[in-house]
């Protein structure tokens, strides 16, 4: 009854906003002032072609091969869309997390598209789907977390991507398209926004014209919020906002044959941590058993032999669940926005980049294209995973990391024959250094602290990682008839990856640390875990794609595609305990065959995208627990399928609804056996991040009042259960939810002055939005919930 209620509240206020509206049809006067240029808008909207980028050329949505959601910079904003953790709430089989599992770092992304993505932030890790910011590709998670501030528009593209792009990709591909200078015009715009938690924030751009062939656009923007979990132990509000944006592009075109575009960003973030707050714990766990008996928690024992003969501490595996502060249980539970972590916590990201976009037209039929890019990140991010008073389990993770990638294309026009043809170099090196705090292993010298109220082990983990991709790609597409359209592409991948890394634990201690937790230090010195070398392997692989496309009628295109991919292993490098020979755990490349079948109907001011997919999935990339180390390991074969829709019916009377629903069937087919696991996947699991069914519904109206126009919008978005960790964790999954968003807009017409008001999550939904668990041995379960109800005010002008 309770989900039906979710329903029923959510649609009743999608009604309001349209009965609210059509206060507007009962004032045809009101119709008939003044409105000349939002009618023209209005039946633009209602039978626009909507262009898209997807296959790296101009052309319509509905006559693309590929199943895309593309979101104009108008519709982000119409539909509350700030950021790219938003996209989630309108593109159907896209999962798009921050706060990524074992980071700590709100910023830290993980995107999964049809059910295949990545878990692990780190960069010892390739993300299943590529973020590319005017066609350059970001390579860390920190740098995927993107405010839409001077945004001309995004397309999310589904299914393998690797034939017409520079990084190759197998879950699918982000593009996010900045606004470019415009030649010849000066303009600008700018938006201040305030609302509940002390939300502050602004936003201007403005466009400069340096004659008739060059331009150049400035944006900065910044957004304060304070966080929605508190910490009882010092007051620290967790989830914060605090970040500010700095853009700058000149565009140069001394003829219609050629342009050069250079474009710089920085942004920062200094925030509190993010908002995780305790999900459960095992008792009856080593670490929990052992802190609770070093805490004095009453009738607890360690379930290992005694330090010292005939110690009654030691002995059975069993904590009582009574609610006594000093027991490691479920007493520590304080709610969903209430932290009882003691530990330091923060989260902080810095990223800068440099990219310069060359075009030239060298005949009628060929065209060259060259995009250069450096970008660099640091981040930190300390967190108390366990989120109780003990020491379970603190992580301390600090990231640099710096790429360059240079693309080349070469684009043929033949009439009939389309071609493009294109190289790609990509390098990155990074650096990690990772400080792990734990009550664990259960040594004699770390249980004998622990009892004494002393640290457990400290392990440091110093990470150098290094990539060098090359690669070359083409597809060729031909129009057999006006109406047939044949694509075929392949590409050749290698990637070399190299890890140097120097784990060691510093209890007791040979080894400095260099800058350890101060409330935490402990002496310097201890065991080496794996031997200080580089370590190197390499990848590489042909895969391809084809397409066949057919117009059945002007209003209706159809297509059959198929596509291959892969992406590359590497190296772990989380240990706890030397791994066997001292050496890191490699894991090899995983691989994806996709197949789909689509339709797309254009009528005018209805449309409708239809695809249906399977994906097989072969050596399988999944986290299995060692103890308490998460390591990445290749384990298995997996089947996803599902069919997707997407619905959009725009009047020229104002009336505007968009809807989009997914149905994801992920299926684990084969397990490989994973020595020392401490917790097991199984033929028919879940994989994470795969909800069943995934759907969103938006119905705004525009009442045009004289020069001005009103438009209420109501957005809602909903999801079946939802695991976060590969297998079945209760304490962390979430079940069905729907969450609804209202705002209400007054905009002049053309440029000028717009007020909008909105609430977020209305009706006060409380969902987990992220979610992580160890409770085999560390015994702890962690997840964060998303938001309560905000609300917000906003101004700008745009001139």
């Amino acid at each position: 009854m309770q989900k039906h209620s979710k329903f029923i509240r959510a649609f009743y206020a999608a009604s309001t906003c349209l009965s609210l509206a059509a206060v507007g049809l009962a004032a045809p006067a009101l119709a008939q002032e003044g409105d000349a240029d939002t009618q023209a808008r209005r039946d633009q909207a209602a039978g626009n072609i909507i262009v898209v980028t997807a296959r790296r050329r101009e052309e319509s949505l509905q006559e693309t091969p590929v199943a895309i959601t593309a979101l104009s910079a108008e519709m982000l904003e119409s539909r509350q869309i700030q950021q790219t953790q938003d996209l989630e709430r309108v593109t159907p089989s896209l999962q798009f997390k921050s706060a990524g599992q074992l980071s700590g770092n709100s910023a830290a992304t993980v995107v999964f598209i049809r059910g295949i993505g990545q878990l692990d932030p780190t960069a010892a890790v390739d993300p299943g789907v590529g973020i590319y910011i005017d066609e350059v590709y970001v390579g860390r998670a920190v740098g995927g977390a993107i405010d839409f501030g001077d945004i001309a528009g995004v397309e999310v593209l589904r299914g393998p991507q690797g034939t017409l792009f520079g990084r190759n990709t197998i879950g699918g591909a982000i593009l996010v398209r900045t606004k470019q200078p415009v030649l010849g015009e000066f303009s600008g715009k700018g938006r201040v926004r305030i609302g509940n938690d002390d939300l502050r924030e602004g936003f201007a751009a403005l466009n400069l014209p340096f004659g008739e062939t060059v331009a150049a656009r400035v944006s900065g923007g910044f957004r304060k919020r304070d966080g929605y979990v508190t910490r009882v132990y010092d007051g620290l509000d967790l989830g914060n906002d605090n970040s500010w944006s700095l853009g700058g592009s000149i565009k140069w075109e001394p003829s219609s044959d050629f342009d050069l575009f250079i474009r710089g960003d920085y942004n920062k973030r200094d925030e509190n941590g993010a908002p995780f707050v305790f999900a459960g714990i095992n008792e009856n766990a080593p670490v929990p058993a052992i802190v609770s008996v070093g805490a004095g928690c009453p009738g607890a024992t360690i379930p290992f032999a005694p330090l010292t003969p005939g110690d009654p501490r030691f002995g059975a595996p069993f904590v009582p669940s009574i609610d006594d502060a000093r027991c490691a249980n479920d007493y520590q539970a304080l709610g969903k926005f209430t932290n009882g972590g003691t530990a330091p916590v923060t989260s902080t990201s810095e990223t800068w980049g440099l990219a310069a976009t060359a075009r030239a037209t060298l005949s009628d039929w060929l065209s060259f294209k060259t995009i250069t890019s450096y970008r660099k990140t640091k981040s930190r991010g300390v967190r108390d995973a366990d989120n109780t008073p003990f020491d379970i389990l603190t992580t301390d993770l600090t990231t640099s990391s710096e790429q360059f990638s240079q693309e080349f294309q070469f684009q043929f026009d033949f009439d009939r024959l389309n071609m493009i043809v294109g190289g790609f170099y990509y390098n990155e090196k990074s650096f990690e250094r990772a400080t792990v705090l734990l009550a664990f292993p259960p040594s004699p010298p770390v249980i004998s602290s622990v009892l004494t109220g002393g640290p457990g082990s400290r392990d440091l983990q110093l990470s150098d990682l290094k990539t060098d991709s090359v690669a070359g790609f083409g597809e060729v597409s031909y129009e057999l008839t006006d109406d047939l359209e044949v694509s075929v592409g392949a590409r050749y991948t290698k990637d070399k990856k190299s890890y140097i890394g120097n784990v060691s634990s510093l209890f007791p201690a040979t080894l400095p640390d260099p800058d350890p937790i101060p409330t935490e230090a402990i002496p310097d010195g201890g065991p080496l875990y794996i031997y200080y070398r580089p370590y190197r392997k390499s990848f590489s692989a042909l895969t391809g794609s084809a397409s066949i496309r057919y117009n059945v009628a002007p209003w209706l295109s159809t297509y059959v595609s198929y596509a291959n991919s892969f992406k590359s292993g590497g190296f772990n490098t989380r240990y706890n305990a030397p791994p066997p020979g001292f050496v890191p755990v490699p894991f090899d490349e995983e691989k994806v065959t996709s197949y789909e079948v689509g339709a797309k109907f254009d009528l005018g001011d209805v449309r409708l995208n239809l695809a249906a997919f399977r994906a097989d999935y072969k050596d399988i990339q999944l986290i299995f627990r060692q103890g308490p180390v998460p390591l990445l390991f290749n384990a298995g074969k997996a089947r996803m399928q599902g069919f997707e829709a997407e619905f959009s019916y725009h009047t020229a009377w104002g009336l505007q609804i968009d809807a989009g629903l997914s149905h994801l069937d992920d299926q684990i087919r084969s397990v490989t056996a994973i020595p020392g696991a401490t917790a097991t996947i199984a033929p028919g699991d879940e994989l994470p991040l795969t909800p069943s069914f995934q759907g969103n519904l938006g119905i705004g109206y525009e009442v045009m009042l004289g020069n001005w126009t009103l438009t209420p919008r109501v957005d809602v978005s909903y999801q079946t259960k939802t695991t976060f960790i590969t297998g079945s964790v209760p304490e962390i999954e979430q079940g069905d939810y729907a969450v609804t968003n209202a705002s209400i807009t007054l905009a002049q017409d053309g440029k000028g002055l717009t007020v909008q008001a909105g609430v977020q999550n209305l009706f006060n939904e409380h969902y987990k939005v992220q979610g992580n668990a160890s409770l085999a041995t560390l015994g702890y379960a962690e997840v964060i919930y998303a938001r309560p109800r905000a609300w917000y005010m906003q101004v700008g002008y745009e001139f």
